[in-house]
């Protein structure tokens, strides 16, 4: 268990490592220059020069990126182009709403859909079954901006003005105390991960429910309720665990997509007005936080579905 735990967490280190790799590259490949989007075109050539001297624009990029992942792994995110400001301090309050967005879908979307996947095993070709599989089937195939984009035609509209269309958090007030503005966007990534969750949960349930330790038990003569709560759920239970985790990393892009559409002051909403105004810092920024969090869920998920299943624990050592 704890070499796996070693060699998982080195895969996340090489695999991080990699990502900035690109990261760097690909933000260096942006069209435009950096210092004319934040000078102006009518900005002197002195002052141009100015500035890409002052954020070292004029290195070559193997010492930018050096001098960038080491003040990365020293927690110093860099200077924003834009605003003059810290990133860390420029995107805090954006991090935050967005991990108050996902914890909602989280909240919602994970014990929803492992019900409903767990229902419809049971109740397996019966019609909750069939109409479940078709709903699913549907959601998974609309993109994110086009379920938000129904969401606020279906709540927000003449249809039905029940909740606001966008999503302006006052930033002078707690998130909390807007809870209003979060309920369409979370409702967009709780669509977005249903889908996926519940077929899986599906999946499994059926797969545990067919297995020979589960028909040992109903020739026993255990009643079906028995057969499900001792015997097909915790066999499930690491499977399940590991798409819950995966929906979760997942949930790191969703949300880039969901904020747009609802204009959402996340990290995602951060992460798109600084590429359009080639911000490289809070690009780069913002991009190793996201596949930070992708590949930490991703570890601990590799990591939990092992310690939840005895035949894995017993392969590991």
């Amino acid at each position: 268990m704890v070499k796996m735990i070693l060699w998982r967490s080195l895969y996340a280190v090489v695999s991080l490592f990699v990502v900035s790799v690109i990261v760097f590259v690909a933000t260096q490949a942006l069209p435009g220059d950096a210092a004319v989007a934040k000078l102006g075109k009518n900005a002197t050539p002195a002052a141009l020069e100015s500035f890409r001297q002052l954020y070292h624009l004029n290195d070559p990029l193997p010492t930018q990126y050096v001098n960038w992942l080491g003040n990365i792994l020293q927690g110093r995110l860099g200077v924003s182009f834009a605003t003059g400001f810290p990133v860390g301090s420029l995107i805090g309050d954006q991090v935050a709403n967005s991990l108050v967005l996902i914890a909602a879908t989280v909240v919602i979307a994970i014990p929803l859909s492992v019900v409903l996947g767990i229902l419809t095993a049971i109740r397996r070709d019966r019609a909750t079954d069939h109409v479940s599989s078709v709903l699913m089937l549907v959601i998974s195939a609309l993109p994110e901006f086009v379920l938000g984009v129904a969401l606020v035609l279906l709540f927000a509209t003449n249809v039905s003005q029940v909740l606001p269309a966008v999503s302006p958090v006052d930033p002078s007030r707690s998130i909390l105390q807007q809870l209003d503005l979060i309920v369409l966007p979370t409702l967009t990534l709780v669509l977005l991960v249903l889908p996926y969750v519940v077929r899986t949960v599906r999946a499994c349930m059926i797969e545990a429910l067919e297995s020979e330790y589960v028909t040992m038990a109903r020739l026993k003569g255990m009643s079906e309720r028995r057969v499900v709560l001792r015997h097909a759920l915790p066999n499930m239970a690491g499977p399940t665990f590991q798409v819950v985790a995966q929906s979760l990393a997942y949930l790191a892009g969703g949300v880039v997509v969901v904020e747009s559409v609802f204009q959402f002051p996340g990290i995602g909403q951060a992460f798109v007005s600084s590429v359009l105004s080639r911000d490289l810092p809070v690009i780069q920024a913002v991009a190793m936080l996201l596949a930070a969090f992708y590949v930490l869920v991703n570890l601990l998920a590799d990591i939990g579905t092992v310690a939840m299943t005895p035949t894995m624990r017993g392969g590991t050592r």
